[in-house]
């Protein structure tokens, strides 16, 4: 392949990208729609399919849309923003955004603190603990998988609470905690493992941002501790006081 064609193929792959970037832009591809087929992108810029491929797969790096195998490409949703600050709910921040939060049981067990585990939330090594695995979406949307850590004396069965509810907030209102705050939370940046990125829909080697946090009631008593893995591609976190 000479210069020339390569320099034009390269020119063929953006000007899809580009083209279909535009139809998102103004408003002829909506967010959560599924593009048109491979085959009628191909026909439509009269180019190949495998140019129709490498053009998506640079919107899907850019984080315009996503691919579900044996879907379709699907227009992602404008960045979340998400609020990062004492009080921070995931059902309100979604809902406020006007999009509909959704919270999914993944698995729930049972196991002994580790001792990090227990200084987080102020127990023994050893103690007992729910863990609670979770999937939270906003739109249908996937947004965060979330591992969270709670005493199995003060919760117990919290697995069973969580599966009914599917809100963090509200198992913890279940067990009289109508109120708490943020503790800590610490943020670090990583590739999505093999699992995480199945359940978020992320192609393979996309980043996620991990926030780990513990939320704790008026008293400054530990609840729980989490470690939540968001697609980085579809939330920005604003950092705000109070």
């Amino acid at each position: 392949m000479s210069m020339q064609d390569m320099a034009s193929g390269v020119a063929l792959w953006r000007q899809v990208a580009d083209g279909i970037e535009r139809g998102i832009a103004e408003g002829r591809y909506a967010a959560g729609e599924r593009l048109p087929g491979e085959t009628e992108i191909a026909e439509t810029y009269r180019v190949n399919r495998h140019t129709v491929r490498r053009a998506l797969a640079v919107l899907a790096e850019r984080g315009l849309v996503r691919a579900e195998r044996g879907s379709g490409t699907y227009v992602e949703a404008p960045r979340l923003a998400y609020p990062l600050r004492s009080r921070t709910r995931f059902s309100e921040i979604v809902g406020g955004e006007g999009r509909e939060p959704r919270g999914q049981l993944i698995a729930a067990g049972e196991e002994s603190a580790t001792r990090e585990l227990a200084r987080l939330l102020g127990l023994k090594t050893g103690a007992p603990l729910v863990q609670i695995e979770s999937l939270r979406s906003a739109d249908s949307i996937p947004i965060c998988v979330s591992t969270s850590w709670l005493s199995a004396e003060r919760f117990p069965e919290a697995g069973r609470v969580f599966a009914k509810l599917r809100s963090m907030t509200q198992l913890l209102a279940h067990y009289g905690v109508r109120d708490y705050r943020r503790g800590s939370t610490r943020i670090t940046a990583a590739i999505a493992e093999a699992t995480d990125a199945a359940r978020l829909e992320l192609a393979l080697g996309r980043p996620v941002l991990v926030v780990d946090s513990t939320d704790i009631d008026f008293d400054g008593k530990p609840l729980v501790t989490k470690r939540s893995r968001f697609a980085a591609e579809r939330v920005e976190f604003v950092i705000e006081g109070g």
